[in-house]
């Protein structure tokens, strides 16, 4: 269960800080770079933050292409896709 929240937890945070910036700056040609910036910060910060607990896969396309690497059963990606 640990797992789901810390999933949970960081696809809200990715969503909240990430689309909020670029919400709050717009996508004009000087703030592109920020709104990117800002995406990689909060991705990392959750790498650091509930990486050891879950993997940190707070987007889908990972959670799939860790099934096709062998990581993840699929049970398990049925279930982290669900929950998104």
């Amino acid at each position: 269960m640990k797992k789901y929240i810390a999933e949970i937890f960081g696809t809200f945070c990715l969503v909240l800080f990430g689309t909020g910036t670029a919400a709050a700056f717009g996508a004009t040609a000087p703030d592109t770079l920020g709104v990117a910036f800002a995406f990689r910060f909060i991705l990392t910060l959750m790498v650091y933050t509930i990486g050891n607990v879950s993997g940190c896969q707070v987007n889908p396309a990972v959670s799939l292409a860790m099934l096709l690497d062998g990581r993840m059963e699929g049970a398990e990606l049925g279930n982290t896709l669900y929950l998104r």
